[in-house]
């Protein structure tokens, strides 16, 4: 019993401290959207994915026509024909995982476009969501948009708009973030 009333006291005295914690969220899809570098770096590195994926469309389809071609002809080869023809269709094929898997890997060329081009962007939002934190002393600030799942949030803890504005975003000029911030 003794046990129980000193938790009990020790709920008790936590709950005041508990309930001046202040938490705010954003919603970086909506800042991203609304910040023309963002735009402008994320066009650069999908122009370039799309030439890579054009270029791995092309491997793709010059190995499907040697496949073809070899099929079509495979009585009329000689074994060594046959051979060297298999051959080659596989190193084409080997040159096709490679290129995937340097331009599309996990360490491939994509990725280390994405973050030089995004990086700087990120960063920059990260720094103005710490500057409205520690002028308005939040304690926490959740992004909506993320893997953190939100059941409810009262729209006036969305510190979105706020953020857009310190990254010098137009207020006139953006859409609203449609959560009433």
């Amino acid at each position: 019993m003794r046990s129980f009333l000193t938790l009990l006291l020790l709920l008790v005295l936590a709950l005041p401290a508990t309930a001046q914690q202040k938490i705010g969220f954003v919603d970086s899809d909506v800042i991203l959207r609304q910040l023309p570098e963002y735009q402008t770096a994320r066009q650069q590195v999908d122009r370039a994915a799309a030439e890579w994926q054009a270029e791995l469309d092309g491997l793709a389809q010059e190995i499907a026509t040697l496949e073809q071609e070899y099929e079509a002809r495979e009585l009329l080869y000689t074994p060594e024909d046959r051979e060297r023809k298999l051959t080659e269709i596989e190193t084409r094929r080997t040159e096709m995982m490679q290129f995937r898997r340097r331009h599309f890997g996990p360490e491939g060329e994509l990725f280390r476009q994405e973050q030089q081009a995004l990086r700087p962007i990120q960063e920059r939002i990260l720094e103005a969501i710490e500057t409205i934190a520690e002028e308005s002393d939040y304690d926490y600030v959740f992004d909506r948009s993320g893997d953190f799942l939100f059941l409810y949030a009262k729209d006036t803890h969305n510190l979105t708009d706020f953020v857009l504005d310190e990254l010098g975003v137009d207020a006139a000029g953006r859409a609203s973030s449609g959560f009433g911030g």
